[in-house]
């Protein structure tokens, strides 16, 4: 069979659905959606030089890509590549053409440094490796059994606190964009980001397709905004924490923890089964609140680098 690689047709809802699908089988830990890839297709930033790609084969797309430039960071240059391909189509040579193209792409639009995350198993790392890629750092995904598993009980809350959603916020969504930035400045990771764009964040985040307004929690101490959970939501049955951070007057007192099992326990009266997170290999605190929670690692992901001449 011969495999073909071409731009997905962000017009054509079967063309997204399917890969939607292949993305959704080979990383059953994420969300994805039709409606998500269309919104990041319509509402990147032309800096960003957002792509998604697709292998084909007789017809069915079997493989995909998304790549685009870190425009969110300081230093320029910044490539993301990651690929991944449909389980029951491995060794077919597809994630070497779509990587190969993609690769051709980012060169082409200034960068010169690419970063792809890699499932962390032999066969995955090797061929990342055969391609000139490094190893960089590790992040764990994490499950919680939302159907059958056991959430920490909610208890009262403390004097002065109170909690919202982001749906508390939809007229006016600046203070959840302030505290998203001091958040995202800390977190670890080998690409500093920056927030400093508020219509941009308000388009491609808060008006996010995925993003589930009502699932996500915000914790108000004494009306001042100090933590939150935001939360991502297929319409099924997966939910997916996307951040979670405390600003950092506030951190120590257990407000994230606050934040997460309120929006665990709606999430899961709501009808969702499966709860879903990622961390930094190096991010303790993060990893010992999921712990808590009862999350337990299903995968791990490995950032590898590739430093273009």
């Amino acid at each position: 069979m011969t495999v073909i690689v071409r731009d997905l047709r962000a017009a054509d809802r079967a063309d997204a659905e399917a890969f939607a699908d292949v993305r959704r089988r080979a990383l059953p830990f994420m969300v994805s959606t039709a409606e998500s890839l269309l919104h990041d297709a319509t509402h990147a930033p032309p800096e960003a030089h957002h792509q998604r790609l697709v292998a084909e084969a007789d017809g069915e797309v079997i493989g995909t890509a998304q790549l685009d430039i870190a425009h969110d960071s300081p230093v320029p240059g910044q490539g993301n590549v990651n690929v991944y391909v449909h389980p029951e189509h491995l060794r077919r040579g597809a994630g070497g053409l779509l990587v190969r193209a993609a690769e051709e792409r980012l060169t082409a639009v200034g960068a010169k440094r690419l970063l792809s995350w890699v499932l962390d198993t032999p066969e995955n790392r090797a061929f990342a490796e055969r391609r000139g890629y490094t190893a960089s750092r590790s992040a764990h995904f994490l499950r919680l059994d939302l159907a059958h598993g056991a959430l920490p009980p909610l208890g009262a809350l403390p004097e002065g606190v109170e909690l919202r959603t982001a749906a508390d916020f939809t007229d006016d969504p600046r203070p959840l964009f302030d505290l998203d930035a001091e958040t995202t400045a800390d977190e670890p990771g080998d690409l500093d980001a920056e927030l400093d764009d508020y219509e941009l964040w308000w388009e491609e985040t808060f008006r996010h397709p995925l993003l589930d307004h009502a699932l996500s929690t915000v914790v108000v101490v004494d009306g001042t905004l100090a933590a939150f959970t935001a939360v991502r939501t297929d319409g099924r049955d997966r939910y997916f924490t996307g951040m979670t951070g405390t600003a950092r007057a506030f951190r120590g007192r257990g407000l994230a923890k606050l934040a997460k099992n309120d929006s665990l326990h709606r999430a899961r009266a709501a009808g969702y089964t499966e709860a879903f997170t990622g961390n930094d290999s190096d991010n303790g605190p993060m990893l010992a609140i999921n712990k808590w929670f009862g999350y337990e690692v299903c995968a791990t992901e490995v950032r590898y680098v590739r430093e273009l001449d």
